[in-house]
């Protein structure tokens, strides 16, 4: 009988042996698809530097800048997913791109303007201060135009982005004081274009001339896709409705910097 026992004992030593090296190793538990991120502390960033009229303070935010910090490492380190919504990617880049805006600002604060930083010859995306690859986004190098033109203009095809992108300049569309998000994002940006083309220090328009702002000009391409046009995009937003044969010029750029 302790013959038998000892048969059965070691024969059942050899099984589990035998199921360990078999058996995978328990490894960390997977997680479900990567959340979208959550930008609860850009928005109140925002709130707190922003005023009404898209004026940023900067001068009291260089002095405050744990949170900012914070939150651009958060975007750094959850770059938008292909299981994200497109509004929810969409708005993750939006909100990437005045974010680091302001990074960008608030390093070389004070400054009269954006393009008083870096080479004093500026040539289009290799010198100018949206080239610079000054931040990294899952890893990689990344500039404010790579944001723009690499990303938002070439993956999501809508020109209402150009309404949202803030360079800190006065003649910029208004920086919002909140955040972008994928469930508002639709109403936010058709928001800013009414906010964009109602502002005469911005857009002038009338049925038969419009002075329009130099966005018109270099994305002309964007509003010119899909059969619209300048004139369409321009009625859909402005108060007063310009003609389609009505005669457009261009306003001057305000680059001075939008601080209060």
């Amino acid at each position: 009988m302790r013959r038998i026992f000892l048969v059965v004992l070691l024969l059942g030593a050899v099984g589990a042996a035998l199921m360990a090296f078999v058996a995978p190793a328990p490894g960390p538990l997977r997680n479900g698809p990567a959340a979208a991120v959550d930008h609860t502390a850009y928005d109140r960033l925002l709130k707190k530097y922003v005023n009404e009229q898209g004026l940023v303070n900067y001068q009291a935010w260089k002095a405050d800048q744990q949170e900012l910090n914070q939150y651009l490492d958060k975007l750094s380190k959850n770059p938008p997913a292909a299981s994200w919504s497109k509004p929810e990617q969409m708005a993750y880049w939006i909100n990437a791109y005045n974010a680091y805006t302001i990074r960008l600002i608030l390093n070389h604060y004070p400054v009269k303007s954006i393009k008083d930083i870096g080479s004093k010859i500026k040539i289009p995306f290799v010198t100018t201060p949206w080239a610079a690859e000054f931040f990294t986004i899952g890893g990689q190098k990344m500039s404010l135009d790579e944001i723009e033109h690499g990303t938002l203009r070439k993956k999501y095809d809508d020109p209402r982005i150009h309404f949202a992108l803030v360079c800190a300049a006065i003649s910029c569309p208004r920086l919002r004081n909140e955040a972008y998000t994928a469930d508002k994002l639709d109403r936010q940006l058709d928001e800013q274009g009414r906010d964009f083309l109602r502002n005469p220090a911005k857009n002038k328009v009338g049925p038969a001339s419009a002075q329009l702002s130099k966005y018109f000009d270099w994305y002309k391409g964007d509003w010119n896709k899909n059969g619209q046009s300048v004139a369409k995009w321009v009625n859909r937003y402005a108060t007063t409705k310009m003609n389609a044969d009505a005669k457009v010029s261009y306003l001057d750029y305000n680059w001075n910097l939008n601080q209060q």
